[in-house]
């Protein structure tokens, strides 16, 4: 995050906010594993990665039934999603597409500064660039054997439009205190909505039979997490609205877990949930920093 807002804050007003389709599905085989080679002298360890690729997936549909695929193995292209090696092998592939960008001297030609992380990618350009560093980065990905989703790409010119990145919200944002713009970031709306999700699911009716105790370790759990990452720009409001829904969502899991919907006991008090139970208080770690000014 440090480096986009530091490249935005540093005359590269002009992004080209891009998306791969289906990137981790299709990274040729044959050239990740040349590029792995370069790396890994072991011939075993290679052989391990190979043959990990090309596995079969094994799913379950709707009706439970399994289904055995080997789509990899039959196109020799993609690599399997939520192993700890595949964001890496991810992030491997596509520093070939920032080293062509280098070597092509475009970084010097356009302005341009790229960010990548796994299939995530944004290019800060000079202003007036942009366009160019588009059509650029369609060649370069052809030649990669990849290819762009079209409708997902598109340029985004700071301050007046705004765009996500890794979960934050890139954009104008305006001071509470003074009023002021600033070009800064914030969580985005579908992590925040992805925070509270999780929030719901863990207090929803049918978890009343848990320990309480239980339950706010898993909120504090998913609250830290959350946290943790999201604590860069301008995160009060976020903080403010996660935590006040979490609040409302274990008062009324407590409310059932012990019906007392009307009596004083059924209030549970912010000193009960914060105090006594020891549910984490996001607004307690401290206040925003905004970093450039619109």
């Amino acid at each position: 995050m440090s480096e986009v807002q530091d490249t935005l804050y540093h005359g590269h007003p002009e992004v080209v906010d891009a998306d791969v389709a289906d990137y981790f599905g299709s990274i040729p085989h044959a050239e990740i594993m040349r590029s792995l080679a370069r790396r890994i002298v072991d011939p075993r360890v290679l052989h391990l990665i190979k043959m990990w690729l090309e596995c079969a997936v094994e799913d379950t549909d709707d009706r439970g039934h399994k289904r055995r695929t080997t789509v990899a193995k039959d196109t020799k292209r993609g690599i399997p999603q939520g192993s700890p090696i595949s964001p890496r092998l991810a992030n491997l592939y596509m520093r070939r597409f920032v080293l062509g960008w280098k070597k092509l001297g475009l970084e010097q030609l356009l302005g341009s500064r790229i960010v990548t992380y796994a299939d995530d990618l944004v290019i800060l350009c000079h202003r007036g660039k942009a366009a160019e560093a588009l059509t650029r980065m369609r060649e370069l990905m052809g030649k990669l054997k990849l290819t762009v989703n079209e409708e997902k790409t598109r340029i985004c010119s700071l301050p007046e439009g705004h765009f996500e990145f890794l979960g934050y919200m890139f954009g104008r944002l305006y001071s509470p205190r003074t009023g002021s713009s600033y070009i800064g970031c914030r969580p985005s709306k579908k992590s925040i909505r992805r925070a509270v999700e999780k929030v719901h699911a863990l207090t929803a009716r049918n978890m009343t039979w848990q320990e309480t105790t239980d339950v706010v370790a898993k909120l504090n759990r998913v609250l830290r997490g959350w946290a943790n990452y999201f604590q860069v720009g301008t995160v009060s409001g976020a903080y403010r609205a996660l935590e006040r829904y979490t609040a409302q969502r274990l008062r009324r899991w407590l409310r059932y877990k012990h019906k007392a919907w009307h009596s004083r006991a059924g209030r549970f008090y912010d000193s009960y949930l914060y105090g006594d139970l020891g549910l984490v208080r996001l607004t307690a770690r401290g206040r925003d920093v905004p970093w450039a000014k619109a």
